[in-house]
């Protein structure tokens, strides 16, 4: 049977572990008025599987860079080497299985099926936290934290350092459905997130995110949601409006600066210039973009890599990184996925101005990784965060933090919180 053999709702229904496409789905009247939470499993039909391993094979590559550095992008040496690894060795149904190891649901939020992963520590008193992916990321990203967060006495930590694990995937990503309309940005994104827990029946709670996760927390923590007692953020928007305006416009550096802050000038000048060309595409067109990497397997993967500079070379794995693409490609999110950009007109994740810190009043816990995009310095940290209650420098790691190093970020977020706990109402 050929993938075009499946109708539309048969093969969502494959995809999002609701049935196969020989049973019918039993779907409520209403479904975006039910906001029962229902069990999930990843069930992928093997013939996407094999139509993507086909589009793999059947790549057109473009000519060798004439270049001998990645100047121009990921080199063709390194693209094709993955293609033939995709092809011919990368396992889906390991991951699948992982995913379907851990306690998944979805329930309709804002007229929206939301997927979220939910894992209850065996410890009493654990503390709910809620993790929110970024791009090019996925619920892939944090499977690695739930061990050390959920069963801390298992990985150096304490009983009384436990958490309830929550890790949804943002509107348009993973196994949560494709938004058909605008205006899911951080805002609403975060309006669902508080819901959602209040719908898991917690009356306290924290968060955590990097990259667009750290946008979506910090909107939790400044419209205050219901319950919730701080945040943790891995990707802090301390950037100040003067330095910000001197980066919209490619000039040198301000006078006055620290040596720690002129490290990160460099660093946010050298990433505004040479690697926010994904953004810029997703940011005002991200219906073209999204054709191009809905239609091409290698194309989507391609893009992907060489985020950051091609952070994922450094720091994942060849089965890390294909985990996070192939689930891209199997839920058809490259388009839904871009549009985040577009919701947010452009405004940086860095910028304290544009995420509105001035305005967050709940305690903000940050760490910073040394192969971040920038590494914040606890100056900018200070004067955007006016509750800043932890701030910690950690000797490895980038922006992955969650994939590359779980065990140092849970440890982050132990501390972070630990005085939290004590502020439940």
């Amino acid at each position: 049977m050929t993938i075009a053999s499946f109708s539309t709702t048969a093969l969502l229904a494959g995809l999002l572990g609701l049935g196969s496409p020989s049973v019918a789905l039993s779907t409520p009247k209403d479904p975006t008025a039910d906001s029962s939470i229902r069990p999930f499993k990843v069930s992928v039909p093997q013939a996407v599987l094999d139509d993507l391993r086909r589009r793999v094979v059947a790549t057109r590559w473009p000519d060798k860079e004439p270049v001998t550095d990645q100047s121009q992008g990921m080199q063709l040496a390194k693209v094709q080497e993955l293609a033939r690894y995709w092809a011919a060795d990368y396992d889906w149904r390991r991951l699948e299985q992982r995913l379907n190891a851990l306690p998944q649901f979805v329930t309709t939020i804002d007229g929206l099926q939301i997927h979220f992963i939910y894992v209850r520590s065996r410890h009493a008193g654990a503390l709910p936290v809620i993790i929110t992916h970024g791009w090019p990321g996925s619920v892939v990203e944090q499977l690695r934290l739930v061990g050390p967060l959920t069963d801390p006495t298992s990985h150096g930590g304490r009983a009384e350092d436990a958490f309830d694990v929550v890790i949804p995937s943002m509107p348009g990503y993973g196994f949560s459905g494709r938004p058909t309309d605008t205006g899911w940005n951080p805002d609403r994104i975060a309006r669902a997130w508080g819901e959602l827990m209040r719908r898991l029946g917690y009356t306290h709670y924290v968060a955590q995110g990097g990259d667009w996760g750290s946008p979506v927390a910090s909107a939790m923590a400044r419209q205050a949601q219901p319950g919730l007692l701080g945040i943790h953020i891995n990707l802090p928007a301390a950037v100040p409006p003067e330095v910000a305006s001197i980066l919209a416009n490619g000039g040198p550096a301000p006078g006055g600066l620290s040596e720690t802050e002129r490290a990160a000038f460099d660093s946010l000048d050298r990433f505004y210039k040479k690697s926010r060309a994904y953004a810029a595409m997703m940011g005002t067109r991200p219906q073209v973009i999204g054709q191009a990497l809905t239609d091409s397997p290698m194309g989507l993967a391609t893009f992907m890599y060489d985020y950051n500079n091609g952070e994922p070379e450094r720091l994942l794995s060849k089965d890390d990184f294909l985990d996070n693409v192939t689930l891209y490609w199997v839920t058809n999110t490259a388009a839904s996925s871009s549009r985040l950009y577009w919701e947010t007109a452009g405004q940086s994740v860095l910028l304290s101005a544009a995420q509105r810190t001035a305005e967050i009043s709940l305690p903000v816990a940050i760490t910073v990784f040394p192969n971040e995009v920038y590494r914040a310095p606890e100056t900018w940290a200070r004067r955007a965060y006016r509750n800043l209650a932890y701030f910690h420098e950690v000797d490895r790691g980038g922006h992955f933090a969650a994939w590359e190093e779980p065990e140092l970020l849970a440890a982050e977020v132990r501390a972070a919180f630990r005085p939290l706990r004590g502020s439940r109402p």
